[in-house]
């Protein structure tokens, strides 16, 4: 039989069930992510991710900003999920994955959100923080499939994954945008709360790429398929980005495409940290570009400077 594209439309509604199931039973001793809580989320018992069973989304909408070819000229479709599974103390977008800024939605309305961006005409389906509400989110893809889905998934997330989540969303996500945030497990306790960041990120890549591998983009330059790395430049190398990429082109490959941003400025707590309160310098940005041709990573994206 010829597979389908999206990857998703080759799946049974039995399939979607089993996952969804397997999703539910691991919220009820909550290891759905790395931070292994071990609450009961289905009794309304919260970890770090600050979630209960409670499906919560602050916004859904066409969004012009993503990388190229995820973007593209009618935009991605992206669903803002509230709260997060990290502590990020320079997190741009703190009053929705910090401060819990949105609105409960049913199963259903998640699959309308999904159909409506579709209608719009939108490349994808954007799925941003996703990573508490897995089992909701793939219940919603089985249910807009069924009306019609028929664009490919995102998965855009922190890289903080576990093993487990990640296979349950095999052959349903088509395009994975992970964030390598550090490659020192110090800064990312002390930054983002993450116990064990780099293994577990380094986990997570080998698996998405295991799952999509390469970027895969159509006669339009829209990608269908594939893994895409994004890396925030920090100030004083907090990030550890020559480390990073490094690892990267040692352990995933050296086709990967990479989403170097220096986008960076102090949000949310980052007044409390003095090497986090101010923007990166020029000279460290160059200082990253130079890294991605030493590991010979030359696909990918870098961002125009401003001071």
């Amino acid at each position: 039989m010829t597979k389908k594209y999206p990857s998703y439309l080759n799946l049974s509604e039995e399939e979607f069930d089993d996952r969804v199931q397997k999703g539910y039973k691991v919220m009820h001793y909550c290891c759905i992510c790395p931070h292994n809580c071990k609450v009961n989320r289905i009794a309304g018992q919260t970890g770090k991710c600050k979630s209960t069973i409670q499906l919560l989304v602050s916004s859904h909408c066409v969004h012009p900003g993503e990388e190229p070819p995820i973007s593209g000229e009618k935009g991605s479709g992206t669903i803002f999920f509230t709260n997060c599974t990290l502590r990020c103390v320079f997190c741009q977008n703190y009053p929705i994955s910090q401060l819990g800024n949105g609105n409960k939605n049913s199963i259903k309305e998640l699959a309308k959100m999904m159909i409506n961006l579709q209608k719009q005409h939108c490349h994808n389906i954007n799925l941003v923080t996703p990573t508490h509400f897995v089992p909701q989110i793939i219940a919603a893809i089985k249910e807009a499939k069924i009306n019609g889905l028929n664009i490919p998934i995102v998965y855009n997330s922190s890289g903080y994954e576990s093993l487990e989540t990640l296979q349950l969303l095999d052959g349903i996500v088509d395009i994975y945008l992970p964030d390598a945030k550090y490659f020192d497990n110090k800064k990312a306790q002390q930054y983002s709360g993450a116990t064990n960041y780099f293994q577990a990120m380094t986990r997570t890549l080998r698996e998405m790429y295991r799952q999509v591998g390469n970027l895969k983009l159509d006669q339009d330059g829209i990608a269908i398929k594939g893994l895409i790395i994004r890396h925030l430049v920090l100030p004083d190398n907090i990030a550890g980005t020559e480390d990073i990429l490094k690892w990267i082109s040692k352990n995933i490959s050296r086709k990967i495409y990479i989403s170097l941003m220096a986008q960076y400025f102090p949000a949310y707590q980052s007044v409390d940290y003095p090497e986090l309160y101010r923007r990166i310098t020029q000279k460290e940005y160059q200082e990253a570009i130079k890294y991605l041709h030493n590991y010979d990573l030359c696909n990918g994206w870098i961002q125009q400077y401003n001071e």
